[in-house]
């Protein structure tokens, strides 16, 4: 699988400067971290949610792990779980199955942002595939998909 079409297409229409990068295969966003040689903290992945049983996308760094009761205070939400493969599969079609880039926009998927990844000048992301990430500035990508942001620690476990 490649690179999503739309992904690039939307990082070119918006004539937002990023490179792409393609490294061994790595499943966890810690591996492809490692893999391409970014640390942890600048590494954004992504977590699927159900809000109150719609699809929220969690980014946050690939160091952190999501803290549910706090993503449901961030959002004054009732009822947040962790979304299954099964459900949000179909979602993502052009992208392997836990590979989502960060940008939910481009799939109608909300997106909430931890605020420790506002303190990276760049980040890396996955970008659909196990073996591709794409590095850009962070400015950029608050700019392009304009995130809720959750306050310092108000998201991670």
């Amino acid at each position: 699988m490649a690179i999503p079409l739309r992904l690039t297409q939307f990082l070119e229409t918006r004539n937002i400067p990023y490179r792409t990068e393609t490294h061994d295969e790595a499943i966890t966003a810690q591996q492809a971290a490692q893999a391409s040689r970014v640390p942890g903290r600048a590494f954004a992945k992504t977590v699927l949610l159900s809000v109150d049983g719609k699809f929220h996308m969690a980014v946050l760094p690939a160091t952190e792990r999501v803290d549910l009761g706090r993503v449901g205070s961030c959002l004054a939400a009732r009822k947040v779980r962790m979304a299954t493969e099964a459900e949000f599969a179909p979602v993502f079609p052009d992208c392997d199955l836990g590979a989502m880039p960060i940008f939910g926009s481009l799939y109608g998927v909300p997106v909430i942002l931890s605020h420790e990844l506002l303190e990276e000048e760049e980040i890396a992301f996955t970008a659909g595939t196990h073996r591709d990430i794409v590095r850009m500035r962070t400015k950029n990508y608050l700019e392009a998909e304009a995130p809720k942001v959750c306050g310092r620690e108000e998201i991670l476990a």
